[in-house]
């Protein structure tokens, strides 16, 4: 269930997968600030980041470890970088949402932060995917998700955001406009990094970006 691990390459794969990390938690944080709505995940997290008055950076370390249990008991194969995903994130969301300030009545400066934090996403994706150090630890729920129903790729990751973005809202969570637009845009935006960075991804993140 873990991936081996590429020791004669660790040292480079590290500084590459957290450069990744590092832009996209810079993503994450500008679309929380841009108030235009956020990525499914973001939506729950910031959501109970204010019930909890904790910062969402925290609570998508907690969520991401909860969402790995899930996929650890449907015996996904996971990675280092699996761990790294979780790890990391969350403390470079937190530090971009302390020195970015949020941003209200500018349209214009919305509309950009938005746009541009999903092509960031999408490169800090191809970058840290390209690794292969393990997927995230919500694509491996998504994944187990897919191979133990046998439900496609598509149907189990619309399914689990849906979920998701809809308890998210109900909770209080930044859903908006924002949010269609970056479930409309983020795999090409992926798929543009991995051309960009020459990254082939396994067939099943294949079928993920081709039918997301």
């Amino acid at each position: 269930m873990f991936k081996p691990i590429r020791w004669n390459r660790f040292l480079p794969d590290m500084l590459r997968i957290q450069i990744g990390f590092a832009i996209f938690g810079l993503s994450i944080a500008m679309l929380i600030r841009a108030n235009l709505g956020t990525s499914a995940w973001a939506v729950l997290e910031v959501a109970i980041a204010q019930i909890l008055h904790l910062t969402p950076g925290t609570i998508s370390v907690g969520m991401g470890f909860t969402v790995l249990v899930f996929a650890l008991l449907l015996r996904e194969q996971i990675g280092w970088g699996t761990i790294a995903n979780i790890v990391c994130i969350g403390p470079f969301e937190d530090l971009f949402l302390a020195i970015i300030k949020p941003v209200t009545g500018n349209l214009a400066l919305q509309i950009g932060m938005l746009i541009a934090a999903i092509v960031m996403m999408g490169l800090a994706s191809a970058i840290y995917i390209g690794v292969d150090a393990g997927a995230g630890p919500r694509d491996s729920l998504m994944l187990a998700i897919q191979r133990t129903t046998g439900w496609s790729v598509r149907l189990a990751r619309g399914l689990l955001e849906v979920t998701v973005v809809l308890i998210g809202w109900l909770l209080g969570g930044p859903a908006g406009v924002g949010t269609v637009v970056f479930a409309l845009l983020i795999g090409p935006a992926v798929q543009w990094g991995f051309k960009l960075f020459k990254v082939e991804p396994h067939r099943d993140l294949e079928l993920e970006l081709e039918d997301g």
